[in-house]
């Protein structure tokens, strides 16, 4: 049965507990660092947005904490509230990250592009996969739907692996608009690289834990053959 591989959750568990740990004691930490421009996020955002040719893009603000995001579909930037008004590194920081998702799409940037196409899919497999577990472990189908187990953390995995890249170019090329156009000063450029790279690390995180559950069901379909 499947508790007999328990012991392939824990690392997955505790590389996802430190990256969150590491996202808010960084972001925290730099939220609370005033970035010498004065700029807020969204005010950031709009002018790495508007010196790409992008003036169509929407900056709106979103609820939530960490909420922030692009949608590619309705082509615009939704910043969380603290970060939307806030004028720290931090705010700074995530607002151009995102921005940045927003340049790549312009581009067409392959990885985004993919993963956008994986999104239906990996959402009904992010929810799937426990009404199998539950379905297989109530009519002792277990082992005959392992399989589809299976092909399910396989989407999930190849999706956050998809993700990594898109998520690392959107922080470099944030970081480059940041630098080139002043928004951010030399001796802040540390600031900004570790919260964006505390937010990355979060993106690894699920990378490890969808492959241990992948490598969990394909040991568990070795051991019934």
């Amino acid at each position: 049965m499947w508790l007999n591989y328990w012991w392939l959750v824990i690392p997955g568990l505790i590389v996802g507990l430190y990256a969150q740990f590491k996202l808010m004691s960084t972001y925290g930490k730099y939220s609370q660092v005033p970035a010498q421009n004065g700029l807020s996020g969204a005010q950031a955002a709009r002018e790495i947005l508007d010196q790409a040719g992008l003036h169509q893009i929407p900056v709106e603000e979103v609820g939530g904490r960490l909420t922030d995001h692009y949608d590619p579909t309705k082509k615009a930037l939704f910043l969380s509230s603290d970060n939307f008004h806030g004028t720290s590194l931090a705010a700074v920081g995530v607002s151009a990250h995102e921005a940045g998702h927003a340049l790549q799409d312009k581009e067409a940037y392959a990885p985004l592009k993919l993963r956008m196409a994986l999104v239906p899919i990996t959402q009904f497999a992010s929810f799937a996969w426990m009404g199998i577990l539950l379905l297989g472990m109530f009519f002792g189908m277990f082992y005959k739907l392992v399989g589809v187990a299976i092909l399910i953390f396989s989407v999930i995995a190849f999706f956050q692996l998809v993700t990594l890249p898109v998520e690392y170019d959107a922080s470099r090329r944030a970081k480059e608009r940041l630098f080139s156009m002043g928004i951010v000063q030399a001796g802040e450029r540390e600031g900004v690289s570790k919260v964006l790279n505390a937010a990355a690390l979060t993106y690894v995180a699920a990378l490890v834990t969808s492959v241990l559950q992948l490598l969990q069901f394909i040991m568990i379909a070795r051991d019934r053959r």
